[in-house]
């Protein structure tokens, strides 16, 4: 067993718990000697969003989310989550950064009645769009929100940037990279220097529209030399996505979903990783198989996990940009090689569930001392 770092009892309070944050919650417990608790309800069904009630090592209480409006109107309140304060009694709390869900500012109140701190993780706070009255409004108000935190903990460095602008204090902005796997436990996947047939691409994730799979389908039936093109997933496009195929594709592997150790043959086989659209969970696990990644360029999360080094990011919904991103990339084998190298060094090094822990058990110090 791991030895405790941080001497007391952590809550974390999160809208969903998510299928895989289940990992990262027990192995921070795991460095919390009086354990940890997570607070969690579930989100609407057609968020399509994999949720667990399981936690192996942190404990679980379920609050009932009352869901308000939708899209830039949406509000959250979670009920029940005062009683499990009270019942956990922690001596930290962390909350999702987020002024949309009602219930934390009482939370955010029940700590510091009684001298303890509260942490608030997030995204960052992009500058608004609007110039005039409602835009300058939105950032006092955000400013007013996140002021009430002892700490902020961030996904990136442009998180931090985005919160320091806000006059955050910057020693008390913690960046933890986004991380959905440990370190890697095998080595560098050997690749030979030149494609052996066509060059493979490989995408995983659940088939829906935001991931763009049709862009992928499209570029790849652009490119001069057309790619082995495999596809790892399900959900509600698969059908859509494999009729297109037919027309634009028809070479597309579309192999259903597959899990953990499933997986591994497809990572090891693949030349390169695209994922078009905007979430990306099996990025970090295609770079701990050495892989290069191309994948479109979302809310920063994935900023440090995806550099120059080791891949592209690509506008969204840009189909000529990704096409001329995959041309590029598939032009020079050995670039690749050398790019996917890099990719594993990030993940075994940089990036992983155990450097993630680090920084929020440092996070967590600093505000007790």
């Amino acid at each position: 067993m791991d030895t405790p770092t941080f001497p007391g009892k952590l809550a974390i309070q999160q809208r969903v718990l998510t299928t895989y944050r289940a990992a990262f919650f027990d192995a921070l417990a795991r460095s919390c000697a009086g354990g940890l608790s997570v607070c969690a309800g579930l989100p609407r069904p057609e968020e399509s969003i994999a949720t667990t009630d399981t936690l192996h090592v942190a404990r679980y209480t379920f609050a009932r989310n009352i869901h308000f409006l939708r899209g830039p109107l949406y509000l959250c309140h979670q009920r029940g989550l005062l009683a499990w304060l009270s019942g956990w009694n922690p001596d930290a709390l962390i909350v999702e950064a987020n002024p949309r869900y009602l219930s934390t500012p009482a939370a955010v109140r029940w700590m510091k009645r009684r001298g303890r701190p509260v942490i608030g993780w997030g995204l960052g706070a992009p500058p608004s769009s609007s110039p005039h009255f409602w835009g300058k409004w939105g950032e006092s108000q955000r400013w007013a929100f996140l002021r009430q935190f002892d700490a902020l903990l961030t996904y990136s460095r442009r998180g931090a940037d985005e919160y320091a602008a806000l006059g955050f204090p910057t020693d008390k902005i913690f960046v933890a990279p986004n991380a959905a796997a440990p370190r890697p436990a095998s080595p560098l996947p050997s690749r030979p220097p030149a494609f052996t047939g066509k060059p493979s691409i490989l995408f995983v994730g659940r088939l829906q529209a935001r991931k763009r799979v049709d862009d992928l389908l499209r570029a790849c039936a652009a490119l001069p030399v057309q790619p082995r093109l495999v596809i790892v997933g399900d959900g509600p496009e698969r059908a859509a996505l494999e009729a297109l195929a037919r027309t634009v594709y028809p070479s597309a592997e579309f192999v259903g979903a597959k899990h953990g150790p499933e997986l591994a043959p497809y990572f090891s086989a693949a030349d390169l990783f695209v994922l078009p659209g905007t979430g990306g969970l099996a990025v970090q696990e295609a770079i701990s198989y050495g892989l290069p990644v191309i994948m479109g360029a979302g809310d920063g999360t994935n900023d440090d996990l995806v550099r120059p080094g080791n891949g592209w990011q690509v506008p969204d919904n840009d189909l000529e940009a990704l096409t001329g991103t995959i041309k590029q990339a598939l032009a020079d084998a050995k670039r690749l090689r050398t790019m996917g190298a890099e990719s594993y060094r990030i993940v075994a090094e940089e990036i992983n569930l155990e450097k993630m822990v680090g920084v929020f058990v440092e996070a967590v110090k600093r505000v007790k001392l």
